[in-house]
């Protein structure tokens, strides 16, 4: 058994419940067939198991270090990412015309959970990369994609996205990068970036940045706010119009963050424009415009939105791996005897057989199996957004999607880290030691909460214009499908009472919905946006058990496999049982407008 993610889970998900399949009817996946998505998922599997989760320790303990000049990282880093890129996944979802497999986004993403689930370190170089060629794809010009698209899915080049500054975190309306618009139509950037993931290295030949920067005539203060904000691709080294990289740009290492976890995948503070260097005799980063002036943030979130989820699977994945390590241990370590043995002599069993392990893994599965369940039903809402057939269904995709990112993001990242907790604790003592694999689990995962935005603003963004988009247009649309649900789940006896709770609880949520809007102002009705967040997930995963259960139970009367079927029906009935009722008083608390952490006072702390 794989230790890093169960591949009949997935293909459960992905032809059981989500008909994936069917995507083979769409002219853009014709050529496809259940034997050649298998086929992708079988190499991504093996590379991942034989070349990636054996250096995911190494990374580790052996993180890149910056020498003043250059930034060393482990050897068999970039041996694996060879792997990874000679296979050509790196070009996965691409156009077959672009040398790409073509798969369907939901095939990408699922050949991708093996990479995060078997290092977090290394699949963040690709991750990246392919995030911000799919945004050249669709904003950049044909030279931007032929200098840098192309380089970039060879693998010959890597990419970043660079947002954050020093002083402004989060807040992107504070930057202060400017890029000045030169004589050739290029620009010259000035500034400093923050918390850049892959941000220098020596893996590849080239960095494609992506920066947010506001334009600024020279010798003019920066702009404040959102709308002077514009979308820069910005190369470590120049590439004449043949594609040869040549002088270096004016891009400098300002030195290593040192993180927790994910410590292979180099984090750094970027100076743009601090005079090191000076292509073509002058100071100042050269850029390309990439979409129109002052569209940046529009551009970058096509990024960002891609980063949320692939961030939401990653916090899956790895929360997955540590239930499987778990699971492993305590299915093989003898301790103590059940509570109603009172012979001392009787041998000790395994400790899968006390209910509390039971318990603990339980909750582990409902977690990750129900993260994973989200992770990939997002990324078919993509595929029906790129390829339905009418123009309606593309557009309810893209509502639905658009509701439930925040969530795809958040979610996982609360729930799945808790599933490592819980790994630590099953294991005992030895969880915290550095012997066993779950104690780094647990720190790579505590980053997913925090990167690619907090859970404090993926709440705001959730409560404060998500549900209400459209006149609510799309949580609309959410509740009819859950109501489909709930009607087929009251048609099944064994999973009525599952059915009865979520149709209360959406209830409830409506309920909470209309009291928030009633709230004085709208710093009140924010005010507890990520208790919201949290309940809202709890909702939309337990929807996602039925529906899982569902299937599960249909296929448990006609099926060998029954284990695997009881397994996912006692999860779902876990979830219903221990984990929707903490809706409660998180709806409780919300209707009430409780008002405690918007009115304590600095000086009362």
């Amino acid at each position: 058994m794989s230790l890093i993610l169960a591949q009949r889970d997935i293909d459960f998900l992905l032809y059981e419940w989500l008909k994936v399949e069917e995507l083979t009817q769409r002219e853009r996946f014709a050529d496809h067939s259940r034997e050649t998505f298998d086929a992708a998922m079988a190499t991504s599997s093996q590379i991942a198991q034989d070349h990636f989760y054996p250096i995911n320790k190494l990374l580790d303990s052996d993180e890149p270090h910056f020498d003043g000049n250059k930034v060393t990282t482990p050897e068999p880093l970039k041996a694996a990412l060879k792997q990874f890129i000679d296979a050509g996944l790196m070009a996965a979802g691409q156009d077959f015309d672009a040398g790409g497999m073509q798969l369907p986004h939901v095939l990408e993403k699922a050949c991708f959970a093996w990479f995060s689930g078997a290092s977090a370190s290394a699949s963040g170089y690709p991750m990246l990369t392919i995030g911000n060629a799919n945004l050249l794809q669709r904003y950049g010009t044909p030279e931007q994609k032929e200098l840098f698209v192309k380089p970039m899915l060879a693998g010959r080049f890597f990419g970043t996205m660079c947002l954050s500054e020093p002083q402004a975190g989060s807040s992107l309306g504070d930057i202060r990068t400017r890029a000045v618009l030169q004589a050739d139509g290029t620009y010259r950037l000035y500034g400093n970036k923050m918390w850049i993931s892959a941000g220098e290295h020596e893996l590849t030949e080239n960095i494609v940045h992506l920066v947010l920067a506001k334009i600024t005539p020279e010798g003019e203060p920066v702009p404040s706010g959102v709308k002077s904000i514009s979308l820069f691709l910005v190369p470590k080294k120049l590439v004449d119009k043949h594609g040869n990289c040549g002088e270096r740009n004016d891009v400098v290492l300002a030195g290593l963050n040192h993180k927790m976890g994910y410590r292979g995948t180099t984090n750094c503070l970027l100076n743009f424009g601090e005079g090191k260097f000076t292509p073509q005799g002058k100071a100042g980063a050269v850029g390309t415009l990439v979409g129109q002036a002052y569209q940046g943030l529009a551009c970058m979130f096509h990024m960002m939105n891609e980063a949320r989820i692939g961030v939401g699977l990653g916090a899956v994945t790895l929360g997955y791996a540590g239930y499987l390590h778990s699971l492993e241990y305590a299915r093989n370590r003898p301790q103590g005897r059940a509570p109603s043995a009172k012979d001392p002599n009787v041998a000790q069993q395994a400790i899968i057989e006390h209910a509390d392990i039971r318990r603990m893994l339980l909750a582990q599965k409902s977690y990750v199996e129900g993260g994973l369940a989200l992770e990939l039903y997002c990324a078919r809402l993509v595929d029906d957004w790129q390829t339905a057939a009418l123009p309606e269904l593309r557009e309810a995709a893209f509502d639905l999607l658009d509701l439930l990112t925040p969530v795809a993001k958040s979610w996982p990242s609360q729930w799945c880290l808790e599933a490592n907790n819980l790994a630590i604790q099953v294991h005992g003592g030895y969880g915290y030691t550095r012997d066993y694999n779950v104690e780094q689990y647990y720190r790579d995962n505590r980053l997913n909460p925090i990167h690619e935005g907090t859970h404090g603003i993926q709440g705001l963004d959730l409560l404060g214009r998500k549900v209400r988009m459209k006149g609510g247009a799309a949580l609309v649309q959410l509740q009819l499908l859950i109501a489909k649900t709930i009607q087929r789940g009251l048609a099944e006896p064994k999973l009525k009472s599952h059915a009865q709770a979520l149709a209360r609880w959406g209830q409830e949520l409506t309920a909470t919905l209309a009291a928030l809007g009633k709230a004085s102002s709208i710093d009140l009705g924010l005010a507890n946006a990520s208790v919201f967040l949290e309940a809202f997930g709890h909702y939309v995963v337990g929807w996602l058990w039925l529906e899982q259960a569902l299937v599960a139970q249909n296929a448990l009367q006609q099926s060998t496999d029954k284990d695997f079927y009881l397994g996912k029906l006692a999860a779902a009935k876990y979830f219903e049982k221990w984990e929707l009722p903490k809706l409660g008083p998180m709806l409780q608390l919300l209707a009430e407008l409780e008002d405690t952490p918007l009115t304590m006072q600095d000086s009362w702390f």
